[in-house]
């Protein structure tokens, strides 16, 4: 696994409006398709709630209890928090309140991000085609899309994504997410994967920012030693929401990393831009929702740091100089108008000599008898 610069942020505000989250109607079942990889809120209005599921490959029988999965939270209101979720765990989600009663359902196929495909609209990329998948009788593979999300800049030009799920129908049934519909089938197709679509745009600014926190300032980040990269990752950051990065003021798209125009970084399609592989030091900038969340400095090397105090020494050598060169010509100075003033006065002595004043002229006069 490659080095991580993995940069936690805590927040004090109520951790729901920091997660992308989805909802479904009260006593209802609600089917998605969502993204392995990436943090999502299953939402459930009922405090103290339980939750239990039913996996659908490999796992067969009763609902089990989820307190002890490692990347799945209750939240206080009832919520469940799903970390970095796996492909594995698509299934049955139930959510029971405190009674025994069921609140919400919701059946979710987490589809492999590992496998995405991603295309940009302004460089001619296309989309996958739909297949025919013969299981029987004849099912169409196809992508279903999201709506755009917002740009991720204003005012200036910017870009969007949309995602699209892998869902599979057959004649006179209602389309379901790929591996759902599959279930424990084994079937090997590369049009069965999820997609992400970009494409420019350029909008106004707003003031609707959902997001309104303080950004953060990382200070010190370093590139690895071996690898010569490291990642950042950007706080609050999601696939399911847009994303911009900035270094030093100049931004990062996808337009420039998928046609081959830069390999100073790596925006991550797996996160959706959250994650950015970097291998140069510079002054890295991330905003969601085109608000600025964090801040990321690189710290000095020792090469930098030992030009720095040469080119400091070299500044005081000059100012030392300049300071001595000023104070030689203030000495001179002084010595100058001292030689001036000593000169005059003697002129003036000698003046008094040879011209005396009349009243002492007055008291040298010889008297004769």
């Amino acid at each position: 696994m490659p080095p991580m610069l993995w940069l936690l942020l805590h927040f004090a505000a109520p951790a729901l409006g920091f997660y992308f989250s989805i909802s479904c109607p009260s006593g209802k079942q609600c089917q998605q398709a969502l993204l392995s990889g990436n943090d999502i809120l299953l939402y459930c209005n009922s405090s103290g709630a339980h939750w239990y599921y039913l996996f659908t490959q490999g796992k067969k029988g009763r609902l089990t209890s989820l307190t002890n999965i490692s990347n799945m939270e209750i939240m206080p209101e009832g919520s469940l928090l799903i970390k970095d979720p796996l492909p594995s765990q698509m299934g049955l989600y139930h959510c029971w309140n405190k009674n025994g009663r069921q609140v919400v359902q919701y059946e979710i196929d987490f589809q492999d991000v590992t496998t995405l495909h991603i295309t940009h609209k302004d460089l001619g990329q296309r989309p996958l085609l739909n297949e025919t998948l013969h299981l029987g009788s004849r099912q169409l593979i196809f992508t279903r899309w999201e709506p755009w999300q917002d740009c991720n800049r204003c005012e200036e030009p910017g870009e969007r994504k949309r995602l699209g799920y892998c869902y599979i129908e057959e004649p006179l049934e209602e389309a379901m997410p790929c591996w759902l519909y599959l279930g424990e089938v084994l079937v090997w197709s590369s049009r069965l994967r999820p997609e992400l679509q970009v494409e420019a745009c350029h909008v106004q600014c707003t003031n609707n920012t959902q997001l309104r926190v303080d950004y953060v300032i990382f200070d010190n980040f370093r590139l690895d030693e071996k690898t010569e990269f490291v990642w950042l990752d950007c706080p609050l950051g999601s696939m399911y929401r847009p994303v911009n990065w900035r270094a030093n003021d100049t931004p990062l798209t996808w337009e420039s990393q998928l046609s081959g125009q830069d390999f100073t970084t790596f925006l991550d399609p797996s996160t959706g831009g959250r994650q950015l592989q970097v291998f140069q030091p510079a002054v890295y900038k991330c905003f969601v929702q085109q608000e600025l969340v964090a801040q990321f400095k690189p710290a000095a090397s020792l090469e930098t740091l030992e030009a720095q105090w040469r080119e400091n020494d070299a500044q005081w050598r000059e100012a030392r100089k300049a300071l001595r060169g000023r104070a030689d010509s203030v000495l001179k100075g002084l010595k100058l108008v001292l030689l001036v003033v000593t000169v005059l006065a003697l002129l003036g002595a000698l003046l008094k000599f040879i011209h005396p004043s009349p009243g002492r002229r007055s008291t040298q006069v010889l008297v004769v008898k």
